[in-house]
């Protein structure tokens, strides 16, 4: 409404003008008795109104040339509209309008340059394992299918992490919230990871004291579940480590922990291990890392409403905490 009367004040005040002070003006000279005086009103009015046009039109006259001008760039949105008050509210409207859209933009660039660093490197690690496979196909060592399988399992993991980080996009799509018997949910991923298990000779100890049940996804639950074992398998330093898994209540919050043995996390990549693509010190000296896993956890996290803690020492273990 402010606006508005600011606009149409010019307007208002000839209208005033017109209404009030020239009648007061012919009839202090005589009012309309002759023909002169009112082609002499007419001719007056006439003039203010040309007046008053060409003053509109000199302060929008910016406004009235942009609006027709051609725009070859988002920059052309920032061309001055003008002095009158719909013109500097337009300038203000526009250019906050080009904040908004640079913004969006920057969002775009980022997850574009992310997604294009993460295929670099999912086709970078998906090309070992079928080395691998090549090689055992080519020296006829058929016996030998366990290495097979290894190499399949890496590739399968590897296209499974490219197609959950394809899907963060449509999240809301792709999620259903409904109850879970979280210790069926942890057994269960835990016996898809049993191959794993064996393999780098680290067992799973669950610690279950109740059955909790939690209103979750079932579906990126258990991926949450499984890169936290698969990490744990992945950096433990010795054989015959083990992996603790519980859950409890506390403060009215079910609580998921998975504790390892491992090496655990130097104090300086604790901050920045959810960080998309950021392998740190253990990535670079084990070589299998992505830094995708963890990044996928934090992102599907946030949108369940979950809560994530890290605690971890040098040579003695992380423990890892999921706050339903």
């Amino acid at each position: 409404m402010k606006l508005f009367i600011l606009e149409h004040m010019p307007f208002i005040l000839l209208y005033i003008f017109n209404l009030l002070i020239l009648p007061l003006i012919y009839y202090n000279i005589g009012g309309f008795s002759s023909k002169e005086n009112i082609f002499y009103f007419i001719f007056l009015s006439l003039f203010l109104l040309i007046c008053f046009l060409i003053y509109r039109y000199i302060i929008n006259k910016n406004m009235y040339e942009n609006l027709d001008r051609k725009i070859d760039s988002p920059e052309d949105c920032l061309l001055q509209m003008g002095t009158s008050p719909i013109g500097i509210k337009l300038d203000i409207f526009l250019k906050k309008q080009y904040t908004v859209y640079q913004n969006q933009l920057q969002k775009y660039i980022s997850k574009q340059k992310e997604h294009l660093t993460f295929i670099n490197q999912w086709v970078h690690q998906m090309k070992t394992p079928l080395s691998v496979i090549q090689l055992i196909i080519q020296d006829g060592d058929f016996n030998n299918l366990n290495n097979i399988k290894t190499e399949v399992e890496k590739l399968n993991e590897g296209l499974n992490t490219a197609l959950y980080l394809a899907r963060m996009d449509t999240f809301e799509n792709d999620f259903h919230i409904e109850p879970i018997d979280l210790n069926s949910l942890i057994y269960e991923v835990i016996n898809d990871l049993k191959r794993l298990f064996i393999r780098k000779r680290v067992y799973p100890k669950v610690e279950l004291k109740n059955n909790h049940k939690i209103n979750c996804d079932t579906k990126w639950l258990k991926f949450i579940l499984k890169q936290f074992l698969t990490n744990s398998i992945k950096y433990s330093n010795r054989e015959n480590s083990k992996i603790f898994i519980s859950s409890y209540e506390k403060n009215n919050k079910i609580i998921l922990q998975v504790c390892d043995e491992g090496i655990g996390i130097p104090k300086c990549d604790i901050k920045r291990i959810f960080e998309p693509f950021y392998t740190g010190e253990n990535g670079r000296k084990f070589g299998e890392s992505t830094g995708v896993g963890l990044y996928i956890v934090k992102e599907v996290c946030n949108k369940l409403n979950l809560k994530l803690q890290v605690q971890s020492e040098i040579g003695k273990g992380t423990c890892i905490k999921v706050l339903f």
